[in-house]
């Protein structure tokens, strides 16, 4: 998380502010973390589930297609992740179901 947070703070303009959201990963809150002054950490809340939307999604691909199985190698794991999506995506109004808070349609129309 430091080398990430010195990369993109060095990858920016001096004059660029910048707020990174994030989740309450440990390693995201850390106390070691020396956060550069042109970044400010904003930690969500412990659940939050209509500010990462994408929690969502994860959850629809693991209980519809990828839980309770047991893959014989990485490229299986690769392969089954790749087919979920693919059919997740296949579905647009579905995607956009587990996407769509009311917020989210708001600030996007």
């Amino acid at each position: 998380m430091q080398v990430f947070l010195d990369h993109v703070a060095a990858s920016r303009p001096p004059d660029v502010h910048l707020a990174l959201v994030l989740d309450g990963a440990g390693w995201h809150i850390s106390r070691d973390l020396t956060v550069p002054a042109s970044i400010t950490l904003v930690v969500q809340p412990s659940y939050s589930p209509e500010l990462n939307p994408v929690e969502r999604v994860w959850l629809y691909l693991r209980e519809r297609f990828l839980s309770l199985r047991l893959l014989p190698s990485t490229e299986a794991i690769i392969d089954a992740c790749c087919d979920a999506w693919m059919r997740l995506v296949a579905e647009p109004d579905r995607l956009r179901s587990l996407c769509a808070y009311p917020w989210i349609e708001k600030v996007a129309s």
